[in-house]
């Protein structure tokens, strides 16, 4: 069976989409007994080293804080920049030189990024936004070789957290939905979408 990355495969989210892709590919999480740090630079790379050759990288870790511009600390936005912007900067870069052809990269942004909640999550849309672009420009240098560079833009997911906090579970997006639509982007039948910013809403 060819070998699937997930990084952040063991929250909500990731566990979804482990036991969807299981049945299809072997898949890895890399959680942090094989990747210590996804924001360090030598453990992201050691950590693709030792996998070795795989199809397909499902990039997942990510995090929200909540702030208008004038209240986000420098703090703040460098912790969103490090693990929204810089983790998949670097898992991406290291799975790229392990990537068949043909392979699939596909990493979680959000909704935020094009469509920013008000008020504030200044932030975490601006480097979710920045993600985008990632991928928009990876799908450029690799178009015709076979390797593919998605996102997906969910809006608020059926994540445990979020259906302890709504009061109406029938507006958040199901888990088993970005499942699927990844399993899409890793298919054969997606060998032509790429650069893809793909909305997914309840």
């Amino acid at each position: 069976m060819q070998k699937v990355a997930v990084t952040g495969g063991t929250g909500g989210l990731g566990s979804a989409v482990v036991e969807r892709l299981s049945r299809d590919y072997d898949v890895v999480v890399l959680d942090r007994t094989r990747l210590d740090d996804i924001t360090n630079e030598a453990s992201v790379t050691k950590a693709f080293s030792a996998f070795g050759e795989h199809y397909a990288l499902v990039h997942l870790v990510g995090g929200w804080t909540g702030g208008k511009v004038a209240e986000t600390s420098l703090e703040t936005w460098e912790r969103m920049l490090a693990l929204n912007l810089t983790g998949a900067f670097l898992a991406i870069r290291e799975s790229l030189k392990h990537l068949t052809r043909p392979g699939r990269i596909v990493a979680i942004s959000s909704i935020a990024s094009v469509s920013p909640f008000t008020p504030g999550s200044a932030a975490y849309t601006v480097t979710k936004s920045a993600l985008n672009t990632l991928m928009e420009t990876i799908a450029a240098e690799y178009r015709g070789t076979g390797i593919t560079a998605n996102a997906l833009l969910p809006d608020a997911m059926a994540t445990p957290a979020m259906l302890r906090e709504t009061k109406d579970p029938s507006t958040l997006v199901p888990l088993e939905h970005v499942a699927e639509t990844i399993a899409f982007l890793l298919s054969e039948a997606a060998a032509n979408t790429t650069g893809a910013l793909i909305p997914l809403r309840k």
